[in-house]
């Protein structure tokens, strides 16, 4: 059985979400990107949103990643933010992959 395009980039999103959570070293390495990270992340969710949209799968998980890479730049905030986004989009991820293509 294939794999929608939308389930695996929300499975992509999640990881590079829940990396981004782990305190101190997501931080961290949005801070060495020069918040670029952040950028990469709202493009990131933008396409996984296109391909939710047109595969009919969950979108708030997307949603919420575009609000959280506006808002991740506040530092206890961001952290939060991400870690609830990588939640909600493990849960996506979930459903969009045991939805029949």
């Amino acid at each position: 059985m294939k794999m929608k395009i939308s389930a695996a980039l929300l499975w992509i999103s999640a990881i590079a979400e829940a990396f981004l959570a782990i305190p101190l070293i997501g931080g961290s390495f949005v801070i060495s990107t020069g918040y670029s990270a952040l950028g990469f992340m709202f493009v990131l969710h933008a396409i996984t949103l296109f391909f939710c949209f047109r595969e009919f799968s969950p979108k708030s998980g997307p949603i919420l990643g575009l609000i959280t890479s506006l808002l991740a730049w506040i530092p206890l905030i961001g952290w939060a933010l991400h870690l609830i986004t990588a939640i909600v989009l493990f849960i996506n991820a979930a459903f969009a992959s045991r939805a029949r293509v």
